[in-house]
């Protein structure tokens, strides 16, 4: 039996992580701010797989929250197989209409956290010789897009070098990068969705599966749909100043900032 840990982990892709991977008869370490939201998704995970689920409550935009994720990623005596880092929230706005306090803490969450649990996780599978990393980043990480597409694009390229560094060690990591996704993601930051078209949306559960047979495959990169990896063909082949000014429009129009 195998144990896997998901940061933000009570909805959204986090949670659909969460649901594939207690099906598949992994324990779970699911991680969130809410406790309560956490204990009733063990139980209900645990009643239905008959899987362990511990709880950890941290909220990943503090110091302490994730010096105790990665304190329990480095437990020697209850190893973590799998790292999800999920957790991650868009602002409302753009550039300078964001506050700068919320501005940095999108950057801790999405940076500071991701580096550091990596870390942890990875030093401890090291040494067992196996182990695996999803860093869930976005398709906006491949176009110029504020603060969030930013945070992003590092979370891509980090996993990238982390990958490399760390072949033949056994351990595995790979940038997940959905496009829109149904969960709770744009509610909590205020933004509409009624405008984003229905053939962009992408299902939180085929989203995990495709994710993980990408990881099985040792793919450092998942673009988990035919539709968006059409897209980002197409971004790669446009010009940079071009794409600034159209990337620019249609995040403003759907996406975070």
């Amino acid at each position: 039996m195998t144990t896997a840990l998901i940061t933000g982990s009570t909805a959204g892709i986090g949670a659909a992580f969460a649901r594939r991977l207690a099906a598949d008869g992994h324990d779970l370490v699911l991680v969130a701010r809410d406790t309560e939201r956490l204990t009733e998704q063990a139980t209900e995970l645990h009643d239905k797989h008959g899987i362990e689920a511990e709880v950890l409550t941290a909220d990943l935009a503090t110091d302490e929250g994730v010096e105790a994720v990665a304190a329990r990623l480095g437990d020697r005596r209850n190893p973590v197989d799998l790292l999800v880092n999920n957790a991650g929230f868009g602002n409302k706005g753009r550039f300078l209409d964001v506050p700068m306090a919320d501005e940095l803490r999108m950057l801790k969450v999405h940076i500071e956290a991701v580096l550091r649990l990596t870390a942890a996780a990875t030093e401890a599978m090291r040494e067992r010789g196996r182990g695996g990393v999803v860093n869930v980043a976005s398709v906006a990480a491949f176009v110029p897009r504020g603060t969030y597409g930013a945070s992003k694009a590092w979370v891509v390229q980090f996993t990238h070098g982390v990958a490399r560094d760390l072949a033949g060690s056994g351990v595995r990591l790979m940038a997940l990068c959905p496009g829109f996704v149904r969960t709770e993601f744009h509610e909590r930051a205020g933004m509409g969705t009624d405008n984003i078209p229905n053939w962009m949306w992408l299902d939180a559960d085929k989203l995990v599966a495709a994710a993980l047979a990408d990881l099985a495959r040792g793919r450092t990169v998942s673009i988990p749909d035919p539709r968006y990896k059409a897209l980002m063909g197409v971004v790669k082949l446009a010009p940079r100043g071009l794409l600034g000014g159209v990337t620019s429009r249609t995040g403003r129009k759907y996406g975070p900032q």
